[in-house]
């Protein structure tokens, strides 16, 4: 006696991939059965009739669907296909079929992947705007103008509306470091004399429309004799009034030294920030200006660690970030690693935080922004190292 073959039946749910329907219907036999509301998104075929049913059918019921279950049908029309006295058992129980996972891609297939750094959220801007920041140090040399640069356009990047103000008269380089030096036409002196409005003198970077540089003088000019601490608190008031809105940031990049530049620049801010290297030259002048930014009345002084070489702190050749703290007694900001990176950025024209993927020193930048953002700071830890254990054979130099 022939034994009856058993019919089980497909069901197809939403979003199921075509690899999927073309396998299960070249596997399995399905018989199409009319659709009613119960069962309207739902199609069913056998293999009686698979043979006839074009390809593009079965991809256009099956092409928004999911999964795929294999259920016993239950209580079936009678049809010349389908035998009305086979009851279908009621052990079979339901079974789902996985998809076919796709083939894995060979090595190259993916593009190459450039590490961003990203925060998963927007920094709380603290305070009152906008905020006036100088950034100075005693010492030459150290890094100001590209710490003002690398952190303007860290603080446009997260969305805040910046103004880059260059106050060093005659040896301006702001310009060169973010790549405007053809830009700037008209300077602070040519909108004290009349010859053009504040807003002809501001270069809008093209790469992110909210940072904006104003040079005070050109290159190998002198400043007039009139110029001084007023002049530039005078410029600051015209940039919280101007039309556009006030920025979000007055960021100053200070002239080296304490002369009267410096006075000038430090005249109208009001939290400052002191860029200094682990020598002693550095830090004696950065402890003198630190006594001159407090009796100007700025008392929100934080200072950044620049050109740091973790090699020469292990070896003891450099002080470390901690001594420098306590030397200098002040909250630190951020701390800059030594990188080549510096010097190619400087000579391209192109910031170090706008590099793919990111240098060291430019992470080292934006995060330091992010602290400005909401006035908070680091804290340098002592971290000590375990003995490298010695076996025999290190007598012999192994």
């Amino acid at each position: 006696m022939k034994k009856k073959k058993k019919k089980t039946m497909i069901s197809c749910t939403k979003d199921i991939s075509r690899s999927s329907v073309i396998t299960s219907f070249a596997t399995l036999q399905c018989r199409r059965l009319p659709l009613s509301a119960n069962n309207a998104h739902q199609t069913c075929f056998s293999t009686s009739e698979v043979s006839s049913v074009p390809l593009n059918t079965i991809l256009s019921h099956f092409f928004h669907t999911k999964m795929l279950s294999l259920q016993p049908l239950s209580n079936p029309k009678p049809s010349s296909l389908y035998s009305s006295s086979f009851t279908p058992p009621n052990s079979l129980s339901p079974k789902t079929l996985k998809p076919i996972p796709p083939p894995k891609p060979s090595r190259n297939f993916y593009p190459s992947i450039h590490s961003i750094l990203q925060y998963n959220r927007k920094p709380q801007l603290a305070g009152e705007t906008p905020r006036v920041v100088v950034i100075t140090s005693g010492k030459g040399g150290v890094g100001k103008t590209t710490t003002t640069a690398n952190i303007g356009l860290s603080l446009a990047r997260l969305g805040f509306s910046v103004v880059a103000i260059d106050c060093d008269v005659g040896l301006r380089n702001l310009d060169l470091l973010l790549g405007l030096e053809n830009r700037v036409n008209y300077t602070v002196v040519e909108v004290l004399n009349g010859d053009c409005r504040l807003d002809q003198a501001l270069v809008r970077d093209k790469r992110w429309s909210n940072f904006e540089l104003l040079c005070i003088s050109k290159p190998r000019s002198k400043l007039p004799i009139g110029f001084g601490g007023k002049a530039l608190v005078w410029l600051v008031d015209a940039l919280k009034t101007r039309d556009e809105g006030a920025p979000d940031f007055i960021i100053i990049d200070c002239p080296a030294g304490i002369d009267a530049g410096f006075i000038t620049a430090i005249t109208p801010a009001n939290e400052a920030v002191l860029v200094t290297t682990p020598d002693i030259t550095s830090l004696r002048d950065a402890d003198r200006v630190t006594g001159l930014l407090e009796c100007d009345g700025i008392r929100d002084i934080k200072m950044m660690v620049n050109r740091v070489r973790t090699d020469m702190i292990k070896g003891e050749d450099m002080m470390s970030v901690l001594d420098v703290q306590e030397m200098l007694g002040l909250p630190l900001l951020g701390v800059i690693p030594e990188d080549s990176e510096v010097i190619r950025s400087t000579n391209r024209g192109y910031p170090l935080v706008l590099n793919k993927p990111p240098a060291l020193a430019g992470l080292a930048f934006e995060q330091a922004a992010w602290r400005l953002v909401e006035q908070d700071s680091m804290e340098a830890v002592m971290v000590e190292e375990e003995p490298k254990k010695r076996g025999f054979f290190s007598f012999f130099g192994r």
